[in-house]
């Protein structure tokens, strides 16, 4: 690690933001710039943003954090929204993400690092992009300094077990309903 973090009362927690509702990926991205400003090195992976002609605000504003580090490695939504992608391509950049997330998670040069909708490539409507073993992997061998946050629907009961923190979003109403996009600088 290379930050300063009061190793006394420092235990890397396991963080699960799940449900229907909007706000998963805020609420880490929310956790990742409180990180950054106690001088933290932060990593997000986010495994189904990508490909998309949108800019998203995250990313112009990590431009902006040396010690935070974005990589859209997805394909976008899979099959939802007008996907025309085979499944197989998106599952291949799921499968890097996983692979690469292993490997900088267990480098050990991370304060914080966030996996953004791993838990819809783990339980995707049912298409399953990664392996369930591979996510509980990551969580059990993670070094023990290391927070991690797992965004994304549908957690499974089994990351839910292992974590430390589980929110739940509960959707009560969203401006989609009403035929509103989404919107710049709330949405991405």
């Amino acid at each position: 690690m290379t930050s300063e973090i009061d190793s006394t009362a420092h235990k890397g927690l396991t963080i699960v933001y799940t449900g229907d509702g909007k706000g998963k990926t805020s609420a880490a991205l929310g956790n990742a710039f409180r990180a950054l400003g106690h001088g933290w090195k932060v990593l997000i992976i986010q495994f189904l943003k990508g490909d998309w002609p949108v800019v998203f605000g995250e990313l112009a504003s990590a431009k902006q954090h040396p010690r935070l580090e974005i990589l859209q490695l997805g394909k976008g939504f899979v099959k939802i929204m007008g996907d025309p992608k085979p499944l197989e391509e998106h599952r291949l950049a799921a499968c890097e993400a996983m692979r690469l997330a292993k490997e900088k998670i267990f480098s050990g040069d991370y304060d914080l690092v966030v996996l953004d909708e791993v838990n819809y490539a783990v339980d995707a409507l049912n298409l399953r992009l990664v392996k369930l073993k591979d996510l509980i992997e990551i969580i059990k061998k993670k070094p023990a300094r290391t927070h991690l946050i797992l965004t994304g629907r549908n957690a499974k009961q089994e990351i839910i077990d292992l974590a430390d923190l589980v929110t739940e979003m509960k959707e009560i109403k969203h401006p989609y309903q009403k035929g509103v996009p989404a919107q710049k600088g709330i949405d991405y």
